[in-house]
């Protein structure tokens, strides 16, 4: 500030006599000529003594004006502009330990720094990268708003955060339901407020890893990504890692790599900041990271190889990366991605070998949504994808097409693509069944069933197709076509399959025959009569089967609905209550399993009886439904 201004303000305080002549000479030289920023003594060489004034006569000061700072009058007739800090005494002068110089960078360390890792070194690092007028609110989190069909946003609000933390950490695998995990999928995407006492960032890492686990890798990254990266830690970064890993969206990480930078020291960690450094322009510095990575053994020569082709498809740093497989015995989520992003194919020995390990459904459910693969090899991955709910029908209808468009695709797949295509397109309803029968094949795939949905929603309902009906039916409910499967009531035999779907699968179907039921059971050929049981628990979980008729067959199946667990409380109290997010999240714990043989007629019994409780009616019926057709 100028010293005008400073008397000014003295000025404005008050102060009389020798000031008020000193702020009408500074006034008339300021207009002739700049005036000088520092205190008096900074700028003026050897500066000449100043005569001690006598003390002048001064005027009483006038009261200061009400609310305005009391103000001390110079005393000595001095003026006062600027008083030197510790003035009277010297400053201490600041000094650096040895440890503090010896963490000092050396100067090759600063020329191989990045500018962003030379930041952090001065500790000039934002922790945010958005201006704060940007940043997203933690209060609400997630895809999906009530309107969008998202669950409430204040279900989990009021809930222990124990319960929901053991309830979504607890969900380690996939769902034997595909309609569970569409189920699942909805709850853990909807935009939520976290529990009570949970951190949001916590909330959101532990849906994130949920949504990995059962193979939902890219809602795991639309919702990692709807949190601001700065507010990330480092489960919300790990699940981040793995769901963009998994969508071959590598760079997908790079702006919390940019922002957290050496925070962490592994080597998947150190070769995803030399990829964003690549990908930020900074080639020259990545391939220094790479080399120097490589000439250190953090990792295996064919993980850094791929990081090396990868990184070089950035700007104009490109250079010739020879992969070799030779010596590699094993594939992980990281080979995979890069191998499929750069487009170096994998040896076809070491993927089969993937697929039959214990990793084969994350590279199914992974490799399905690789867009730069052939369809041709996505097939039989979509298959498993379709079966467990993360592909929808329409979805497989879309992938066969792209195989049947493809000449260059034979075998099964082309096969399959072209039964298909005669599914939909063939000339009379017969021809058209004949081709859904040779898609289901013996086996009963049900991934099929769920790709002839809509072929077999095209099927009129009559009694010359009635023999058919059941599968039929069971292909409808398997995309959620109730109302195209409720065109066939009244042509189904008593205890057909038809007629047991039907009886679960559609709205107001009322309660069912006690001697339908009983045909059912004794045409039952499934193990344990596990699909009467299911049937029976469905009709009951929905409320369409008489008391005394539901303990006669409780007493033939020896099965006992009303038998109580730790989580049969808790997710009835949870449907008592009308919550229908924990129920979602309570239902998916109950339904982990790898096939129907892991589902137990009482968890079956209280998921539907929960879901219909809250509102949740065409879910239970569709669970119910598909227990009774995989059964």
């Amino acid at each position: 500030m100028r010293r005008i201004s400073l008397l000014a303000g003295a000025a404005a305080l008050g102060l009389t006599g020798a000031v008020g002549g000193i702020l009408a000479s500074a006034s008339t030289n300021a207009q002739s000529a700049p005036e000088s920023l520092l205190p008096p003594g900074f700028d003026d060489p050897a500066p000449a003594p100043i005569p001690t004034p006598r003390p002048a006569q001064t005027a009483a000061p006038r009261p200061a004006a009400p609310g305005a700072p009391s103000v001390a009058p110079p005393s000595g007739g001095t003026e006062v502009v600027q008083p030197l800090p510790g003035a009277g005494s010297p400053a201490p002068v600041p000094t650096i330990s040895g440890d503090e110089l010896s963490q000092l960078p050396s100067l090759e360390e600063l020329e191989n720094l990045s500018p962003d890792e030379l930041d952090e070194k001065l500790g000039l690092k934002p922790k945010f990268d958005i201006p704060p007028a940007a940043r997203r609110s933690m209060r609400e989190v997630g895809l999906l708003s009530p309107q969008e069909g998202g669950l409430p946003t204040g279900s989990l609000a009021r809930q222990p955060a124990s319960l929901v933390r053991a309830a979504l950490a607890g969900t380690r695998g996939p769902m034997v339901s595909r309609w569970g995990h569409i189920l699942l999928r909805r709850a853990l995407a909807s935009r939520l407020e976290a529990p009570e006492g949970m951190n949001p960032v916590e909330f959101a890492a532990l849906r994130a890893a949920t949504l990995n686990r059962i193979g939902e890798f890219a809602i795991a990254r639309a919702l990692v990504q709807d949190v601001d990266t700065g507010n990330w830690n480092k489960a919300l970064t790990d699940e981040a890692i793995t769901a963009t890993i998994a969508t071959f969206d590598v760079t997908g990480i790079c702006p919390a790599v940019r922002l957290q930078g050496s925070s962490r020291k592994d080597p998947q960690w150190v070769m995803l900041q030399a990829i964003c450094n690549a990908y930020a322009g900074e080639g020259a510095l990545a391939g220094t990271q790479l080399d120097r990575a490589l000439g250190n053994g953090i990792a295996p020569p064919i993980d850094i190889l791929l990081a090396q082709r990868y990184a070089g498809a950035a700007g104009r740093g490109r250079r010739a990366v020879e992969i070799e497989w030779d010596d590699v015995d094993t594939l992980d989520p990281w080979r995979f991605a890069l191998a499929g992003a750069v487009g170096e194919p994998v040896p076809a020995g070491l993927l089969a070998t993937a697929m039959d390990g214990p990793q084969r459904d994350y590279f199914a459910l992974a490799g399905v949504h690789a867009v730069m693969l052939p369809p041709g090899e996505r097939v039989d991955w979509a298959r498993l994808a379709a079966e467990r709910g993360v592909l929808s029908s329409q979805a497989m209808i879309d992938l066969y097409s792209m195989v049947y468009a493809d000449r260059s695709v034979g075998g099964e797949p082309a096969g399959r693509a072209a039964a298909l295509r005669d599914a939909y397109v063939a000339t009379n309803p017969g021809a058209r069944i004949a081709a859904m029968q040779r898609l289901w094949g013996e086996d009963r795939d049900y991934s099929a069933r769920v790709s002839t949905a809509y072929a077999a929603a095209r099927i009129p309902a009559s009694e010359d197709h009635a023999p058919h009906a059941g599968n039929l039916i069971a292909s409808m409910l398997a995309a959620g076509l109730d109302r195209d499967a409720a065109a066939w009531r009244g042509m189904m035999a008593d205890g057909s399959l038809g007629w047991a779907l039907l009886a679960v699968g559609i709205p107001g179907a009322g309660d069912a025959d006690f001697g339908a039921l009983d045909t059912f059971a004794d045409n039952d050929e499934t193990r344990d009569m596990r699909a009467t049981a299911f049937l029976v628990a469905g009709l009951a979980g929905l409320g369409r089967i008489d008391g005394d008729e539901l303990e006669a067959f409780e007493g033939r199946l020896d099965i006992d609905l009303s038998r109580q667990t730790r989580w049969t409380r808790v997710i009835s109290r949870a449907a008592e209550v009308d919550n229908a997010a924990l129920v979602a999240l309570l239902a998916g714990l109950g339904m982990q399993g790898s096939d129907w043989s892991r589902m137990t007629p009482l968890h079956l019994y209280h998921i539907v009886a929960a879901l219909r409780a809250v509102g949740m009616d065409a879910e239970a019926r569709m669970i119910a439904a598909e227990a009774v057709a995989r059964a």
